[in-house]
């Protein structure tokens, strides 16, 4: 069977997963999870998918299951070394290093103050929960920007988060990244003469392209 995932096009998470498997040349089947009808909470799905009633879940060839964006991404890149492009170093354990560096900082420095601030503008809204809360949009636009000045430091010196190749720490950017810029903050990345030169780089990616053309 071919490789499925579960999700919505739309989906920061599930874009981080269909992108990689653009960059590994996979084929794979999207299956759309109804949300409106509250299918990512039924209780076969909870049971069957993902307990905690998120997305992406992806299911291999063979039948294997994984949740969670990120594990996903690192399991595509382990599963089918060789094919497309590397996305995790593996020619020694200090390139693995600095990608797992490169990959906490995602996670550490950059999701923590995106994901919320794309939260309060676009899918609180859409959840039924109020407007967004501006106030908190601003911290976070603030802390967001004093981390992106070190990025610019870090980028100064090499092209990429974890050295000169793409990898997947570059590519769990792309999604929240690119819903800063359809809502009007892209100065974040503008501003820094470093950091847009990396944001050009990642997103003139055919695979980043294929996904937005997908949508």
């Amino acid at each position: 069977m071919p490789i499925k995932v579960y999700g919505l096009a739309m989906s920061t998470c599930t874009q981080r997963v269909t992108t990689t498997l653009a960059e590994k040349g996979l084929k794979y089947e999207l299956v759309n999870v109804d949300f409106a009808a509250g299918e990512h909470k039924s209780p076969k799905y909870l049971e069957e998918k993902q307990p905690f009633g998120v997305i992406p879940v992806l299911i291999d060839e063979d039948g294997f299951k994984i949740y969670e964006s990120r594990a996903i991404c690192r399991y595509l890149e382990i599963k089918y070394k060789g094919k497309g492009t590397e996305l995790i170093p593996s020619k020694d354990a200090a390139a693995q290093g600095l990608f797992e560096q490169a990959a906490s900082i995602e996670t550490g420095y950059f999701d923590p103050y995106a994901a919320p601030i794309v939260f309060e503008r676009v899918f609180k809204k859409m959840k039924g929960l109020g407007e967004s809360d501006e106030a908190r949009v601003a911290t976070l636009k603030q802390q967001l920007s004093e981390k992106l000045d070190v990025y610019d430091k870090i980028l100064s010196k090499q092209p990429y988060l974890a050295g000169q190749e793409f990898t997947l720490a570059d590519l769990f950017h792309l999604p929240y990244g690119t819903w800063l810029v359809k809502l009007g903050e892209g100065s974040l990345f503008e501003s820094r003469p470093n950091v847009k030169s990396w944001w050009d780089r990642i997103t003139s990616r055919p695979s980043w392209k294929a996904v937005q053309e997908a949508k």
